[in-house]
């Protein structure tokens, strides 16, 4: 036999082939059929040096052109590269040395591979000058050139040792140093150059990824040093590595835009990031053209991923093909043949797991871009999505795009390519299986065929489940929580949290049984996959043994059709679960094209021109196609004058400011307004940063401007209160800050931002009398900071009126009267009656505290606390290892009478499977007699039946292990939940201020979802492996006992990995989840302040803000993922040399072994890696998602409430009965180790006594009311109600008899009903009969849908004063003996006021009332007044002798002018 000539042969002249082919013309016996194996000296000289030369030529013009299109810098001349041209110059010289042959053809040899090594130095030279600092290219050209020169090397060898050295001393010299050069080049390309010159980044943590070489990076070694630092000490943030330029949100976000050919901008520039968004609502919310945005930018890199696993399945299909069991059925067969089958085997084994893993680091990482670049456009979306599309979208649904469903996306990007590549690895299997057992493997096809359909359904049937039914219920739990957890201080004012924990469960539930039915199927899934490569073998074997007496099934066609079925197992178990991943992804693109393209706030909305502020016959509404809410508005307010906007409550005065805002959807008309806006709105937002920064919103700081602001503002004293002045740090939505104080730091944040004009909608209503008055003296009015500036001020305070220049009256969303003061009195209008009925209360006067005043707010170790993270329980960063209470907390909630059976099942599962197994190999060695194997039909039958016995047992043993362990998930993770939101619940108000909100929703999203499906499919995954493995290693013992001395040092060392890895990858996940958190908390602190960002045009630093919380988080999900692939390279190769045991070991034994045992420990030895692999990851994976288990139960340790209620108590049904308070010596703090916030107050109200509570900013007044509901616990002494210490009932005993109407209307997404009355306690006439008390009977009977009117999130389609309105409905509803009202008119105008106030007299006429004043003639013919200073009662008496004694009270009325 004749080796094929090479095709660079064929192009040589015709009387050089002839020379060559009289070479050639040699027995093949020579190099295969031989004990001794040589190639000839021929194809030695040349095939062999020039293949390396071929590919260097061939392929260096494409590598030149690839360097100067990508120019890196100049890299300076180093050792290393130095070293290489050094050894390059000597290898020149030793190939221009070497022997000439006397025929022309081997001179050529010599003079390709010095021109070969020229160029490679000219090459060498390039990569220097154009700043390549590893060379892919060359290290390839080198590996190729030693794998070359090894044949003659071992040529050299032997005629040395035939001949001896001094035969030809020269030529030997310089192959062998020919070959050391060689060598030595190859090892110096497997080290990274010096970084090129001025391109060095001087970053704190440089991820070493940059610095690695070509083999350092397919190995991953570069990331051992973190595993190492990981296993010795507990990793901190500060340990990562700073992510790299292109992982970062603004180099992902910039280059998609470069990418787009629509020229979309996603950086920092929000009106050009529109033309995106714009773009995606002509897709008709289907998410495509996102898809295809992504693409575009990631698509070339997903493609060298593509290309690894395409080369992956290459070396799979190419391992069956090299199986022993040819050598060991050839007992003349020479040993080196088995050796080289075994290295083969080894060396394929080893590059499909490189390829493999270079694959999923490529999607890893583009799932990690792909997450980056839809949070970034998320999140741009929330800033310019207009209100009627932000009601329908809530925050927990927000918050589920960026986390739930950007998840799956990162899960389609790893399975994509399964989608089509899957269906071509079954055709491949199937077409080796043909080729091997003939037309029988179209009995496989029919099986699978069979089986497909139904793995099909079921995934299906699956992702309905999953995406329309379970993510269905997790958006409206999650979205209930964000409700509860904002307003969780109105639920427990009201004590509805029974109410709403009901709501929630029934979320859970109805989640929890989708999850249920979505598992059992998997199950079946998963059995009949598990019994398909039974029922595939057991068709195409008998079918093959049927068809024809000579078909012998012998140990080549069982073990490798075998080998093939195991692979073939695998794209069919991926298939569904590809389809199935893709469906939800595409699932998740419809949801997030559908909210971006929800409606956004058009440009066009507000105009800029030299005119002021004009709005020429303005129609305008919230949506549109919903109705008018502004009718025909024509304002022109000139410049620098002050405008009063006054109307009763929903009249559409803050609406007026949104449509000059933009925020409204124009329906007709023109607004136009001058230059740069500042907004103070009706409710005041507040960041989570100091107050410093909540002040000057993003500017410079200019001291004395600053100073001034904070002055006028009246904060100079409440910086005095606060611990660490301006640089408190204020607590999630204001917290630790009282409602006037909130209200002041929102005005500061406009005055201090200088614009043209300032819109502020209410913003004296929340502060104190004398306050008020100082703020609109100092900022707003003709002698203020803002004289200058234009001034539209929505108000109720009268007082303020004949200051304005212009007064605006509006009613039912029309400008019914405009003039100035005293042109609207002279009118003897609507106006002018107004203000002769309500002269009296002409100024407004505000308790601001809502009782959090002297809150010690933490002090800010960062001045820009904006750019730091709250640590979310840091001390779980300090263990290196889950603690084992975790395990047993989480095994203690299933109960060992479930887990014995589940390990049982596994068990018989593999012992099955063992069994069928060995009966394949014995029949594989029974002997051929006369060309056939005897009594073919017994066999057959005997293995049918017991394939069919044991394929049934297996199905149900593995159906039910499966089952039984997503149930057992279920259970724990419905135990779980509950604890959970048990604790929470019950947890104080001082948990919920300071904890943010983010960190608590992340525990019931993410960690939960962790707990719900993450940990059983680990525990699913890891039980069936650790059984697989043994009975693989019984397989390969059985065979070659010496194996064990093999295997257990291999054990040791996969168990010393895993403990690096584990060590380390638990703490990058809870890194990862700490940094998780405040991307939430971000989302919401920024949806939920929109309108004032947007407002101020600062949408570019918050987008700035949320790319770096985001690149934080990223920074530890990187190395995250590294590590799996880390971990799976490195035991994966140790895996291997267990292969390669095995293999030789068989050789050595072959004369004792049969070749049915060999090829079942072979092929089986072949599954040993990704078994072990399969092991340590499912094993990290549990522990990794173990976390949740202990992250969700934190929260069972920190400090709770009282009972809710308290067993075989003697309170009476009707108690409260008289509604007397005492206080005896009472004192409270806020927390342990700060002041007393009351001190040793001593108080008796009497029955129907009606009290006003007194007092300026942080004199206590609030803290009584939250004294008397426990909502803060006595430091000491007691209050009596009705003689009974409320300490000794149950919170929700005493919070349900006694009502508050607290300052902070709160609503929640429900029905109007609901929001009145959660139990259902009450009939609809008491409920309609409150409402009209309430003065909203109007306006709930012209709404469509009545009671069931569905509020949105938060109550935000009612106007603040509706919903002030609603909680007073509240009170009227429950009618205790004991009224609270807290500021509870703040939001509402005069008449309404007055109404609200007549109703509390008439109707809680028999009730004790404590109020704390707001409005101070609201009070004046109350029995008592009580005046706060400092926590103590400093007055106490009738408002009358108050006056009369003219002390603190009389100066507070003088100020009112109601003395």
């Amino acid at each position: 036999m004749i080796p094929q000539l090479p095709p660079i042969l064929a192009s040589l002249p015709l009387s050089h082939l002839g020379v060559m082919l009289r070479i050639f013309e040699t027995d093949w016996n020579r190099t295969w059929y031989t004990a001794n194996p040589d190639l000839t000296q021929c194809f030695q000289n040349t095939v062999l040096v020039w293949v390396p030369c071929i590919y260097l030529w061939l392929l260096a013009p494409f590598y030149c052109l690839h360097l100067y299109c990508h120019d890196r810098g100049r890299i300076q001349m180093s050792c290393l590269c130095s070293s290489k041209m050094v050894r390059l110059h000597t290898d020149f010289g030793q190939s221009s040395d070497q022997e000439i042959h006397q025929h022309m053809v081997f001179l050529l040899s010599p003079i390709i591979r010095s021109m070969t090594v020229i160029l490679a130095l000219c090459i060498i030279q390039l990569e220097r000058m154009r700043g390549c600092r590893s060379s892919v290219f060359l290290f390839l050209f080198w590996v190729l050139a030693v794998v070359c020169s090894l044949v003659p090397l071992r040529a050299k060898i032997q005629l040395a040792m035939d001949e001896g050295f001094a035969s030809d001393i020269v030529r030997y010299l310089a192959f062998f140093s020919y070959f050391t050069i060689q060598l030595a080049q190859l090892f110096l390309c497997c080290f990274a150059d010096q970084p090129p010159v001025g391109k060095t980044v001087l970053e704190k943590n440089p991820c070493p990824v940059k610095d690695a070489s070509f083999l350092s990076k397919i190995l991953f070694w570069w990331f051992t040093g973190l595993v190492v630092k990981g296993y010795r000490t507990p990793l901190a943030a500060e340990d990562l590595w700073t992510l790299r330029k292109e992982d970062t949100s603004q180099q992902i976000l910039s280059e998609q835009e470069k990418a787009l050919a629509s020229g979309v901008a996603l950086g920092s520039r929000l009106p050009d990031q529109a033309q995106l968004l714009r773009k995606l609502q002509k897709e008709q919310s289907s998410g495509f053209f996102l898809l295809r945005a992504l693409a575009r930018k990631f698509g070339p890199y997903f493609l060298t991923g593509t290309l690894c696993i395409i080369l992956h399945d290459c070396f799979m299909f190419a391992i069956p093909q090299v199986l022993l069991l040819a050598f060991m059925r050839d007992e003349d067969a020479p040993l080196w043949k088995g050796y080289f089958y075994a290295t083969l085997m080894f060396l394929l084994s080893c590059l499909q797991s490189l390829f493999n893993h270079q694959y999923m680091y490529t999607c890893f990482t583009v799932g990690m871009r792909v997450k980056t670049a839809v949070m970034g456009l998320v999140y741009r979306k929330s800033l310019v999505i207009n209100s009627a599309a932000r009601r329908t979208c809530t925050v927990g649904e927000i918050v589920n795009l960026v986390s739930a469903d950007t998840q799956k996306l990162m899960d389609f990007v790893v399975y994509f390519n399964a989608v089509w590549l899957a269906p071509i690895e079954i055709v491949l299997c199937l077409f080796f299986l043909w080729q091997h057992l003939g037309p029988s493997a179209l009995a496989g096809i029919a099986t699978v065929i069979l089986i497909f359909p139904l793995n099909g359904f079921i995934a299906k049937k699956r992702s309905k489940l999953q995406v329309t039914i379970q993510m269905k219920f997790m958006d409206g739990r999650i979205r209930l929580m964000n409700e509860i957890l904002n307003g969780i201080k109105i639920l427990k004012f009201y004590a509805w949290e029974k109410a709403f924990l009901e709501q929630v469960l029934g979320y859970r539930e109805k989640e929890l049984e989708a999850l249920k039915k979505s598992q059992i199927l998997y199950s079946i899934s998963i059995a009949s996959f598990n019994s398909s490569s039974f029922l595939i073998s057991f068709a195409m074997f008998g079918v093959y043994v049927m068809l024809d007496d000579r078909n012998v099934l012998d140990a080549q066609k069982v073990f490798v059709s075998m080998a093939l079925i195991n692979i073939l197992k695998t794209p069919l178990s991926q298939l569904p679960f590809a389809i199935s991943t893709s469906m939800q992804a595409m699932v998740s693109l419809r949801r997030l094209g559908k909210y971006l393209c929800s409606e956004e706030l058009k440009v066009d909305n507000v105009s800029k021109s030299p005119l002021n502020v004009v709005i020429d016959n303005g129609t305008f509404s919230w949506s549109a196609d919903g109705p008018p809410c502004l009718k025909r508005i024509n304002i022109h307010v000139p410049r620098g004058s002050l405008v009063a906007v006054v109307g009763h409550v929903g009249s559409g005065k803050s609406s007026l400011l949104s449509a000059m805002l933009g925020e409204t959807e124009k329906r007709s008309g023109r607004v136009v307004v001058k230059g740069s806006v500042a907004y103070v709105p009706q409710q005041a937002w507040i960041q989570n940063a100091t107050v410093q920064d909540n002040v000057i919103f993003g500017r410079e700081k200019l001291k004395t401007w600053y100073h001034r602001v904070l002055e006028a503002c009246a904060l100079l004293p409440d910086l005095d209160i606060l611990p660490a002045g301006d640089a408190t740090e204020i607590g999630e939505k204001g917290l630790n800050l009282s409602g006037g104080q909130k209200q002041r730091v929102s005005l500061a944040r406009a005055v201090y931002r200088t614009a043209d004009v300032y819109l502020l909608d209410d913003p004296l209503s929340a502060v104190d009398a004398h306050v008020g008055q100082h703020i609109f003296d100092k900022v707003i009015g003709p002698k203020g900071v803002l004289r200058d500036k234009t001034r539209i001020l929505v108000t109720h305070g009268m007082s303020f009126l004949p200051q304005a220049d212009l007064i605006l009256v509006m009613v039912d969303g029309a400008i019914t009267e405009s003039g100035s003061y005293q042109e609207l009195l002279s009118r003897h209008g609507a106006f002018a009656d107004f203000i002769h009925t309500f002269a009296s209360t002409e100024r407004k006067e505000s308790a601001i505290q809502r009782g959090e005043e002297t809150l010690s707010a933490r002090k800010s170790k960062d001045t820009h606390k904006t750019d730091t993270f709250i640590p979310d329980f840091p001390q779980t960063l300090v263990e290196t290892k889950v603690k084992l209470e975790m395990y047993k907390k989480y095994f203690k909630t299933i109960s060992l009478a479930i887990i014995i059976p589940i390990v049982f099942l596994y068990a018989f599962q593999q012992g099955a499977s063992l069994t069928y197994n060995y009966w394949l190999s014995m029949w594989a060695d029974d002997p051929v007699v006369n060309g056939t194997q005897l009594d073919t039909d017994l066999k057959l039958t005997v293995f049918g039946a017991l394939g069919f016995a044991q394929g049934q047992l297996v199905s149900i043993a593995i159906f039910g292990t499966t089952v039984a362990i997503s149930l057992c998930g279920i259970i724990a993770s419905r135990h779980l939940h509950m604890d959970l939101l048990n604790n929470v619940l019950h947890s104080p108000m001082s948990f919920f201020e300071c904890t943010p909100s983010g960190n608590l929703l992340n525990r019931f999203a993410k960690e939960i979802d962790a707990i719900d499906c993450m940990v059983p499919d680990g525990l699913k995954m890891m039980l069936s492996y650790v059984f697989k493995l043994m009975e693989v290693c019984i397989i390969v013992m059985m065979a070659t006992p010496f194996a064990a001395v093999i295997i257990l040092p291999l054990a040791f060392l996969y168990a010393f990995v895993q403990s690096f890895y584990v060590a380390t990858s638990c703490q990058l996940r809870r890194l990862e989840a700490v940094s998780r958190s405040p991307i939430y908390t971000h989302f919401n602190e920024t949806v939920q302040g929109a309108g004032v960002i947007r407002a101020f045009g600062e949408q570019s630093r918050f987008i700035l803000q949320a790319n770096k919380r985001v690149d934080c988080n990223q920074t530890s999900y990187f190395p995250r993922f590294v590590a799996t692939r880390w971990l799976a390279v490195n035991l994966e190769f140790v895996g291997n040399v267990v292969v390669l045991a095995a293999a030789i070991l068989s050789v050595i034994g072959k004369n004792t072994l049969s070749p049915g045992i060999v090829g079942l420990a072979v092929s089986h030895s072949l599954q040993v890696t990704g078994i072990l692999s399969w092991i340590v990851r499912s094993w990290t994976d549990v522990e990794n998602n173990i976390v949740s288990v202990e992250r969700v139960s934190e929260y069972g340790e920190t400090a709770k409430e009282a009972s809710w209620s308290i067993e075989g108590s003697s309170l009476p049904l009707a108690w409260p009965q008289r509604g007397t308070i005492e206080f005896q010596d009472y004192g409270l703090q806020y927390r342990k180790g700060l002041e007393l916030a009351l001190k040793g107050i001593t108080l008796h109200i009497h029955e129907k006594e009606k009290v006003g509570i007194v007092g300026r900013t942080g004199a206590g007044k609030s803290s009584l009311a939250l004294g008397i509901f426990r909502i803060l616990e006595a430091a000491k002494g007691k209050i009596f109600v009705d003689g009974i210490n409320i300490e000794d009932i149950g919170l929700h005993d005493l919070r349900s008899r006694i009502t508050i109407i607290p300052q902070d209307p709160v609503l929640f997404s429900g029905s109007l009903r609901m929001n009145l009355d959660p139990f259902d306690t009450y009939t609809d006439e008491e409920v309609w009969s409150s409402l009209e008390l309430a003065h909203l009977k109007n306006f709930v009977s012209n709404l469509p849908d009545k009671l069931n009117h569905e509020c949105s999130e938060g109550g935000e389609n009612l106007s603040l004063g509706q919903r002030q309105l609603v909680c007073l409905a509240r009170a009227l509803l429950r009618k205790t003996k004991i009224l609270v009202l807290d500021e509870a008119t703040a939001a509402v105008d005069l008449e309404t006021d007055t109404l609200i106030q007549s109703t509390i007299r008439t109707q809680f006429e028999d009730c004790t009332v404590l109020t704390i004043a707001h409005r101070l003639n609201t009070i004046m013919d109350y029995t008592r007044v009580i005046v706060m200073d400092r926590g103590h009662i400093s007055e106490m008496d009738s408002p009358a002798n108050l006056i009369a004694q003219r002390g603190q009270f009389y100066r507070m009325c003088r100020e009112a002018g109601l003395v």
